[in-house]
């Protein structure tokens, strides 16, 4: 860069592209023309000369690339088939799991629907004098099935003392 001048090399502007090479080029892009890089011969004497080049390699080094084509090709065929057979395995074992879980939810709501049934025509019975009872049916009083982390006995005793012996008014 030319100090002062604002003029890079060769008296260009630093933000122009440069135009007198093709290493100069960025990211393929030479005079505003963008060009693509291929993976395959431009034209045909490359393509030539590249068969040329596989014709003449070892016969050992030949022989060596068909058998690991080969072997390629069959380990690619047997992940294939493996893939199949796993992804038919879990399919099967999916549907068995909805099947399972289809009569575990049918089952849970027949038991929920007699609970309710039950409860409604206990609840009908209202007598006068009964509430403790009803009260007492509906608390657990085992304290071994009791998973309450908190001591409720105190509660327990009393509830039971007063369905034995309920209020008077």
């Amino acid at each position: 860069m030319v100090p002062g001048s604002g003029l890079g090399r060769a008296g260009m502007l630093p933000w122009s592209s440069c135009v007198c090479c093709a290493s100069c080029a960025v990211d393929g892009v030479v005079n505003g023309d963008v060009y693509q890089e291929s993976n395959g011969p431009i034209d045909s004497y490359a393509a030539i000369s590249q068969v040329d080049r596989l014709q003449s390699e070892p016969e050992s080094i030949r022989k060596w690339r068909e058998e690991q084509k080969e072997r390629l090709e069959q380990l690619d065929a047997n992940s294939r088939k493996q893939e199949a057979e796993w992804k038919e395995k879990a399919i099967k074992e999916l549907e068995e799991w909805y099947a399972r879980q289809d009569e575990k939810l049918q089952k849970t709501k027949a038991s929920n629907r007699a609970a309710e049934e039950a409860f409604v025509n206990d609840a009908e019975d209202i007598f006068p004098g009964t509430e403790w009872e009803r009260v007492a049916q509906l608390c657990d009083f085992n304290p071994k099935s009791s998973k309450q982390a908190k001591d409720v006995s105190r509660m327990r005793s009393v509830l039971i003392s007063l369905k034995q012996a309920p209020l008077v008014r």
